[in-house]
């Protein structure tokens, strides 16, 4: 093995004769193929790294000794341990990649670009919100993964991020704290999930020295022996038990590590205990054949050593909730130690191990995610395979993965990290944020470039929303053929915004209807309510969509109430006869429209020419108790009427208006284009004018719109349409 201590004796200035004598020392862990490649890298990056540092203070020839060495006891391949000594080299080298793909092999210059594009992410930007802070540093080791492409990245910046913290605890490294807790967060975790527990509790030790150092020395005198000494005393009682174990005739693997200062200080800090009442310092697991000797060996176990009372958990007569399976006992070993004993069958270990009651899982305590659960399985497999697999080329094909290629993840301008489904935008980010900033998403920005909508995002990149005021999705973010949206989410989101504009509208014109009734038989004081209730309606906007709908009719309307007053034929003649002209003496009926010389006459706006003030108007007398129906003296219908018929034209005009508004139709015709309707929407909107009805079609990139507005009167209408004119691509605008 090579010593963890080589890199520390190094000087300052590290020369090439220390730098041999380093190699030398790792030659009985190589095989000679190794050699030759960490030699050729070694001469290769000493001029470029010489007297260089990082911002720790450490050499950079030093940090990479340091992490070769920890790579060579992880066994693994010679292309990891080029890329392990030379993943520094691209702030160094220009054009490093193509001399890298030359110098030694496409998969060392593949391995030292996944270094560098994970150690662009500034993972101190992660906020410490108590509610977020978890989450977000689960999302932030699924990225890193995701960047990596090769496992072997990862593997490469465990063991730079262990060299790194036994440089900050043998030195007053800046920010040493911040980079012990972000060892915490993240590298810790990422190495408990790929199995390379040395590692992790290397690092778990590490971090919980800089930052409880108190705790740390108060932990390692109350075990009152070395790390060395305790590996020592587990070997012993490995050999003990297994002993007895051969003696019995029972098959079994016996195995054991000593339980780390940090795993203890976690165990003491959750569960509120001493030091005298952890009974784990110290553990060793059998693995036998079948469940029979799981209870065997339990017996000789108790049998050799003195059990603890109440300290014996039985899981698998009784599993734990994600099914875990393993007899817990505690016993006073040889030197009347505390020992822990973990007995299960090799099948409950696979499981605890890779399956879903996955060790990692179970200590991290984070939700089960069964799609990574099976990634970061077949990872750590891949992982025990390395040393049986003696083809470079075999190891690269199965390391190479594309396991986390169906997310991307991403950042907010904040820190914030966002998984999103592979091939996501930035309006499917936006909604992910917030519905509001996707309803209102009108352009990104990745990085510093501004970026189309329909842009795939990639892992790591920065987004930025640009947002309107306000306003809603465009319907084209629903076409499947035009990629703006790949989420689930943003999809439902914005069908959601639809359905509530379609719902908006229809309440519009249910109210627009039973108004109309209302005003039709002066009756608008009624109170809408007590309206509704007429027909069973508790809730007056399904009473609306009732009528929208066309599920009441205007017949039921007009029924619920009092019936109107009738035309006489007298009266009818009397008006067809009048020719005075005496304004002064009408009276304002509900439209607001003065008849000549006759009070509270009912008086309705024709459908067919749609008046709106200041039109000159002509009433005519109807003969169905539907009282004056009120035409533009230039409807066509009016200049049809027979001889007869002409006489029941009475003269009319507006009166008071009240603010009133009214129908009338518009034509456009333009050339079909996208967001077409949007403009024409945004401007409507911003003269505040009400959009009654729609109707669009197009043929042959030629576009047809026909809209029903309300408005005040003409001049409203008259500036609308010019408006709209002024638009590229339209052809004609005019009130039909």
């Amino acid at each position: 093995m090579v010593s963890t201590t080589a890199s520390k004796t190094l000087s300052s200035r590290i020369s090439n004769q220390e730098i041999a004598s380093w190699v030398e020392s790792a030659k009985p862990m190589l095989s000679s193929n190794d050699s030759a490649v960490l030699r050729h890298a070694l001469d290769y990056s000493s001029q470029l790294y010489t007297d260089k540092k990082l911002p720790s203070g450490e050499l950079v020839t030093r940090h990479m000794l340091g992490t070769v060495a920890i790579l060579i006891t992880l066994k693994v391949d010679s292309d990891t341990l080029a890329a392990g000594m030379l993943h520094a080299i691209a702030d160094y080298l220009d054009e490093y990649i193509i001399k890298l793909q030359a110098d030694f092999s496409p998969t060392v210059a593949h391995l030292v670009e996944g270094v560098k594009r994970i150690r662009r992410i500034q993972v101190f930007g992660i906020k410490e919100n108590a509610t977020k802070h978890g989450a977000q540093i689960e999302v932030f080791r699924k990225m890193l993964l995701a960047m990596a492409e090769d496992i072997r990245v990862v593997i490469i910046l465990l063991a730079s991020r262990v060299q790194t913290m036994r440089y900050a605890v043998a030195n007053e490294a800046p920010k040493r704290t911040e980079i012990a807790r972000e060892t915490l967060d993240i590298f810790a975790p990422l190495a408990n999930r790929l199995g390379l527990w040395q590692i992790k509790w290397e690092l778990e030790d590490l971090s919980l020295r800089i930052i409880e150092p108190a705790r740390y020395k108060k932990i390692a005198k109350l075990l009152e022996e070395t790390r060395s000494r305790r590996e020592q005393y587990i070997a012993q009682v490995v050999t003990e038990l297994q002993h007895e174990l051969q003696q019995a005739d029972i098959q079994a693997e016996v195995i054991g590590r000593p339980k780390h200062i940090y795993s203890i200080h976690k165990k003491m800090k959750h569960k509120d205990l001493d030091f005298s009442e952890i009974y784990d310092a110290r553990a060793v697991r059998v693995l036998v054949d079948d469940i029979k000797n799981c209870y065997a060996a339990l017996g000789i176990a108790h049998n050799l050593w003195t059990p603890i009372p109440k300290e014996f958990d039985d899981y698998i007569a009784k599993p734990k909730g994600n099914n875990y399976r393993s007899l817990h006992t505690a016993v006073t070993g040889p030197e009347n130690k505390v020992v822990e004993v973990q007995i299960r069958t090799h099948e409950m270990h696979r499981h605890a191990e890779l399956g879903v009651a996955a060790h990692w899982r179970y200590k991290e305590g984070t939700s089960r995610d069964a799609r990574y659960e099976e990634k970061i399985t077949w990872l750590r497999q891949i992982l025990e395979w390395k040393n049986d697999v003696s083809d470079a080329g075999e190891l690269a094909r199965h390391f190479k993965t594309t396991l986390f290629e169906d997310s991307v993840y991403v950042m907010t301008p904040q820190g914030n990290v966002i998984a999103l489904p592979k091939g996501s935008t930035p309006v499917d980010f936006a909604y992910h944020v917030h519905t509001d900033l996707g309803h209102r998403c009108r352009g990104a920005k990745v990085g510093k470039m501004i970026v189309s909508l329909d842009y795939p995002l990639q892992n790591a990149q920065q987004v930025e929303i640009i947002a309107a005021k306000q306003g809603g999705p465009s319907r084209d973010w629903l076409n499947p053929a035009l990629g703006f949206l790949k989420s689930h989410r943003a999809r439902t989101k914005v069908r959601q915004w639809f359905n509530s504009q379609a719902l908006e509208t229809t309440l519009a014109q249910g109210r627009t209807i039973v108004e109309k009734v209302l005003q039709r038989h002066g009756m608008t004081a009624i109170g809408l309510e007590k309206y509704a209730s007429k027909f069973n309606f508790t809730k007056l906007n399904d009473f609306f969509i009732a009528v929208a709908k066309g599920e009441l009719s205007n017949r039921q309307l007009e029924t619920a109430l009092n019936k109107p007053t009738k035309l006489t034929t007298t009266q009818s003649d009397l008006l067809a006869d009048r020719k005075i002209i005496a304004r002064s003496a009408s009276q304002q009926t509900g439209n607001d429209i003065c008849v000549v010389g006759v009070d509270n006459l009912l008086t309705v706006l024709a459908k067919c020419c749609k008046p709106v003030p200041p039109d000159p108007i002509t009433g005519f007398v109807t003969t169905r108790g539907r009282g004056i129906m009120i035409h533009r003296q230039d409807c066509s219908n009016l200049s049809g009427l027979s001889s007869e018929s002409a006489k029941r034209l009475v003269e009319a005009d507006w009166g008071s208006l009240n603010d009133k508004h009214y129908p009338v139709d518009v034509m456009i015709e333009a050339h079909d284009r996208q967001w077409l309707l949007r403009d024409i929407s945004d401007i409507l909107s911003r003269e505040k004018i009400n959009v009654v009805a729609i109707n669009a079609q197009s043929r042959h990139v030629r576009a047809t719109i026909k809209l029903t507005l309300e408005v005040s009167g003409v001049a409203q209408l008259t500036r609308v349409i010019e408006l709209i004119k002024g638009m590229p691509d339209i052809i004609s605008a005019a009130r039909k």
